[in-house]
């Protein structure tokens, strides 16, 4: 039976766990696949056969004493509060299920505190990159903790200052997109949608891990361009004293975003993975808009698109009408090949047979007697074998 392969995926925004959905697709079917998330549902509706383990929520649980709230992050991780009763169950669902099914590789996505964890556990982990100014000894330590790692962009999208050794134990998938349904031409996609087919369409676009498109901004972008029609996609943040305009439509969250890229002439969007490469799939002109990210994820992601020319981004939200002039008149003169070229239609394919062969080479001989293996503790128990049954779509309390 082929080693199994566990994910632990972030339930903050969907793009953690839709790029999990993606790869675990590609997997052989006889691939024993299991996701351990405080998001179970995040992955209803997948076809997929694997096993869900649900972990507690541990976002905003309350330390239990002032004296405990006190103590000091270590600088070797991040978040890592004291006395909570729900970081210790998840702690011990990750290490029980990790040793119960005899898990070949755990894939993280993401977390450095759960990466160095698997290695502490002598458990074989892969953890998925993202760009941000990650030179802590945090981040640093749970690279080297990992057997790889894998990128889901295109390697010409890494930072110059991603250190060498750990660039070279890095698999680039190219950009990987979760949207897998057809793009339709301009044309087409303004008659599915019942748009004109001749006026100039800006498309705002952001996913479901922030707060939102700024809204007031973009009610001075319909103003400095009254002739084109605004479109918003996902959620908008709104201060309350905005006015809104007649060319500015708030569509919130709708059945196919690949349609509204594909008609658009110009797409407003964060610098989210997936949203990133929602556009390049269609080969949109962007204008990058970085939410705040820890680490300054999306901001460093916005610095590579525009170095290469396959965005253009303003140091801030403009807020005046000639400042929404120039940007629109940078975005117009991209070509939109640039940000084509970083998207890989084979990308979750990709990374899924990486993913397995790194598995099967790293396990393989593994009925032999490991040299340097460490040698039971006087009076402790043998090993049990790990768990071999087959893996079904269950949700572990």
């Amino acid at each position: 039976m082929k080693k199994p392969i566990a994910f632990f995926v972030h339930h903050q925004g969907r793009g953690h766990a839709n790029r999990t959905m993606a790869v675990a697709a590609e997997f052989a079917r006889d691939r024993p696949v299991s996701v351990l998330t405080a998001g179970p549902h995040l992955f209803d509706g997948f076809s997929r056969d694997i096993e869900i383990v649900a972990l507690p929520n541990m976002i905003g649980a309350a330390v239990p004493t002032p004296r405990l709230y006190a103590e000091p992050t270590p600088q070797v991780m991040h978040c890592v509060p004291l006395g909570l009763p729900e970081m210790r169950r998840t702690m011990r669902q990750i290490l029980d299920h990790l040793d119960e099914r005899g898990i070949g590789l755990f894939v993280v996505d993401v977390s450095a505190e759960i990466a160095l964890l698997a290695r502490i556990a002598s458990v074989p982990a892969v953890q998925i990159r993202m760009h941000g100014d990650r030179q802590d000894i945090g981040h640093v330590g749970s690279y080297e903790a990992c057997v790889g790692m894998l990128a889901p962009f295109d390697p010409r999208m890494e930072q110059d200052d991603y250190p060498a050794h750990l660039r070279a134990k890095t698999f680039y998938s190219g950009g990987l997109c979760t949207s897998v349904d057809r793009v339709p031409d301009r044309a087409e996609a303004r008659a599915r949608l019942g748009l004109d087919p001749d006026r100039e369409i800006v498309v705002a676009v952001t996913g479901g891990g922030g707060s939102g498109t700024p809204y007031a901004p973009l009610t001075v972008a319909a103003r400095a361009a009254p002739d084109a029609l605004w479109l918003t996609l996902g959620p908008t943040h709104r201060e309350g004293h905005e006015t809104d305009f007649s060319n500015l439509r708030e569509l919130g969250w709708v059945p196919s975003v690949t349609d509204y890229l594909a008609a658009a002439d110009i797409v407003v969007a964060s610098a989210g993975d997936n949203t990133v490469h929602e556009v390049a799939r269609v080969g949109g002109r962007l204008i990058v808009m970085p939410e705040w990210r820890y680490f300054g994820e999306q901001t460093r992601k916005a610095e590579a698109l525009v170095r290469l020319g396959a965005a253009v981004q303003a140091p801030f939200w403009p807020g005046d009408l000639q400042g929404w002039r120039d940007l629109l008149a940078r975005a117009r003169a991209l070509d939109g090949a640039a940000l084509r070229s970083l998207y890989a239609p084979d990308a979750a394919a990709r990374a899924a047979g990486w993913l397995e062969r790194l598995t099967d080479e790293l396990w393989q001989g593994a009925a032999e007697p490991m040299q340097g293996a460490a040698e039971p503790m006087q009076g402790a128990a043998e090993p049990s074998q790990a768990a071999t049954a087959p893996l079904r779509v269950v949700a572990a309390g």
